[in-house]
């Protein structure tokens, strides 16, 4: 059954004091300015989905003709005609109070911005969203489907020891960490595996799920997690290099640590709908230890055990005693 309150929290409605902490966060916001100055053409047409304060779609209104910034969150809606009719070119910007996963533009777009991004592309409507718009965008107008910013976002995990002690108190719980901070609570046991590559121009599956194993690289106790989500804001076909930003990543605790060793082989599986609440990775989430690395010492005793000069050398002492 359906949280009542499920629509507030997830997808497209985000209060406004949340948007505040997103213009503050300079990585981001430099990176789709850029991103967007790149791949927004002068003269083009815009359709920003999510539009939130409408800061990207003032990113875009710089060099487009027109914007269209849908918002469904009625207060945001107003907030960005407000913050955008005191901004240089802002009245190209026409905000739309709508929900986006249903919205059309009334006529074709060139660039398609859509930020309903959180790690995992858990919790917020990204990859519905964008699918929906596809499939609609295909059957009114045909192609060719506008350029995506995001263009790609790449998915990876990493088995991790986490401390999760807090002046005595254990709480092993989801956390987030800043991608751009020096974490000296985790300790990386292997490096992070990709399980994902998601193109948002081409078809994809609205699941997220991995079968797989990874080789540990360091001895440790296996409690947690790493979760990450780099997302591909533009590629520069001129210079072969692309424009990225690391949403938070989320460490998720294990319901029961491993003790493990470098060497050793973990299977991990899970599977959950793009959007889902934060709970339908850990929920779905299998991890066993399928391999032990034995250690060196012990590899050479049992090969001298087996070595038949060995067994000879010793039951000759043994005859002698």
């Amino acid at each position: 059954m359906q949280n009542k309150f499920e629509s507030l929290e997830l997808g497209q409605f985000i209060p406004l004091h949340y948007h505040h902490n997103m213009l503050n966060d300079n990585i981001r916001m430099k990176g789709f300015k850029e991103a967007i100055n790149l791949v927004v053409k002068p003269g083009a047409k815009v359709l920003e989905l999510g539009g939130g304060t409408g800061v990207q779609s003032f990113f875009a209104a710089q060099k487009a003709q027109k914007v269209f910034c849908v918002e469904r969150n009625p207060e945001l809606a107003d907030a960005a005609r407000s913050l955008l009719a005191q901004n240089t070119n802002g009245d190209k910007v026409e905000v739309i109070q709508a929900d986006a996963l249903h919205y059309l533009p009334p006529e074709p777009v060139d660039v398609v911005i859509c930020e309903m991004l959180h790690t995992g592309l858990l919790r917020e409507k990204q990859m519905p969203v964008i699918d929906s718009f596809k499939k609609r965008y295909l059957k009114k107008f045909g192609g060719p489907l506008p350029i995506f910013v995001p263009e790609a976002s790449i998915q990876a995990i990493q088995p991790i020891e986490q401390n999760f002690h807090f002046e005595g108190f254990n709480a092993p719980t989801i956390l987030f960490q800043d991608p751009c901070a020096i974490q000296k609570r985790s300790k990386s046991l292997a490096d992070p595996k990709v399980f994902q590559l998601l193109v948002y121009a081409e078809p994809f599956d609205q699941t997220c799920h991995w079968d797989g194993e990874i080789a540990l690289a360091q001895n440790g106790q296996l409690n947690a997690l790493r979760l990450i989500t780099k997302n591909i804001l533009a590629i520069n076909m001129l210079t072969g290099s692309t424009i990225d930003w690391h949403t938070q990543y989320i460490i998720l605790p294990l319901p029961k640590p491993l003790s493990v060793s470098a060497g050793d082989q973990i299977s991990i599986r899970f599977r959950y709908q793009g959007g889902a609440p934060l709970n339908a990775l850990s929920n779905s989430l299998e991890i066993s230890l399928i391999s032990k690395q034995t250690p060196v010492s012990q590899l050479a005793l049992e090969a001298l055990n087996y070595s038949p000069d060995f067994q000879s050398t010793i039951s000759s002492q043994a005859g002698g005693l």
